[in-house]
């Protein structure tokens, strides 16, 4: 497809800037995940729940294919994919049936890496059905969770079986040199948490926009409210589809702009304008803080410094979301419990 099918390309003038071509997509196999990290920006953990069906990935992938020809990437991700790694095989097997692009990347925090054997034997696997990185999340978020022998042994045995230039560690420091994060108290995890941001910046959304966030804000509404989300949602290219069919533009999770159940992906794309909605309207134009007054009277108290726009978003959509506003655009619920 090209820029001009989709409708809000077509209001706009020629200068101005456009709603790019979703060329890549994560599916979020399940929100399920071994871990609880304070990062993440899905609330993922242990007590979530959903996993994506075989037909409806298949659908999702075949639609961005639509979008974006031979330039297509798909990445699996969570939650924790491993947790159903049959569900897993059995969409990477659909997908080599169809004679889909092979998936650019898959995702894990490496729990299962008991021993070389089951390493080796799903490993193998992946690399036949047409994986081309394996992404390994370590850091000390995932350190509290995951023993880091079990993440070591899956790098050294995929770097070997792979090949180094698609194994992925994010991030290797934290594998060279790991943080004892399980016998830390809480102040010394806090200290640990900053750190670990200010080496790698990341957004906060999802749980990300919860304790950590009020570790390090420094920006008064006054600032935010000079921010808009128009880049954000114009130039992501690419989306987040959940375990329930919910498109989240880019890593915006738990503002849905389409579900894939209802409407194919390409659709999707070519009907999106913020007009068709009013909260992504106001993000749209005017920011998170286009949606104070509104929270305000309702009963909203706004806190005196938020970690940037992203904090600010989450913390009213979290509002709206207990009220039951916006339904139709605030969702799941496991992206705001």
């Amino acid at each position: 497809m090209n820029l001009s099918q989709n409708v809000y390309n077509q209001s706009v003038g020629r200068e101005s800037p456009k709603f790019k071509i979703w060329r890549n997509a994560g599916l979020l196999l399940t929100y399920k995940c071994n871990a609880a990290c304070e990062f993440c920006y899905y609330n993922c953990s242990p007590k979530q729940n959903g996993l994506m069906q075989v037909e409806m990935a298949i659908t999702a992938w075949s639609s961005l294919k639509e979008l974006a020809d031979v330039n297509v990437k798909v990445h699996i991700t969570g939650g924790e994919p491993f947790l159903y790694w049959e569900r897993l095989i059995e969409i990477l097997q659909e997908a080599k049936i169809h004679k889909l692009t092979p998936v650019d990347m898959i995702e894990t925090n490496g729990f299962w890496a008991a021993n070389e054997k089951i390493i080796s034997n799903r490993l193998k696997i992946l690399d036949e059905l047409g994986m081309n990185r394996l992404k390994i999340s370590c850091d000390p978020f995932h350190q509290e969770y995951v023993d880091t022998s079990a993440v070591r042994r899956l790098a050294k045995n995929a770097k070997e079986l792979l090949g180094e230039t698609r194994v992925l560690v994010r991030w290797e420091k934290y594998l060279e040199q790991p943080v004892d994060m399980k016998s830390a108290g809480a102040d010394e995890r806090d200290k640990q948490y900053v750190k670990t941001l200010e080496d790698y910046p990341f957004r906060f959304t999802g749980r990300a926009a919860g304790h950590i966030a009020t570790l390090v804000a420094k920006d008064t509404v006054e600032q935010i409210s000079k921010l808009n989300c128009s880049d954000a949602f114009l130039g992501a290219k690419g989306v987040h589809i959940d375990p329930f069919g919910n498109v989240f533009s880019g890593t915006c999770s738990g503002i849905i702009i389409g579900n894939v159940t209802r409407r194919p992906l390409s659709e999707i794309w070519q009907n999106w304008q913020p007009n068709n909605d009013k909260m992504i309207e106001t993000l749209f134009r005017f920011g998170p803080a286009g949606l104070l007054d509104e929270a305000v009277k309702l009963g909203y108290k706004p806190a005196k410094l938020y970690a940037g726009k992203c904090h600010l978003c989450t913390s009213i959509r979290q509002f709206f979301f207990d009220k039951e506003l916006y339904k139709s655009t605030l969702g799941p619920a496991e992206c705001y419990r």
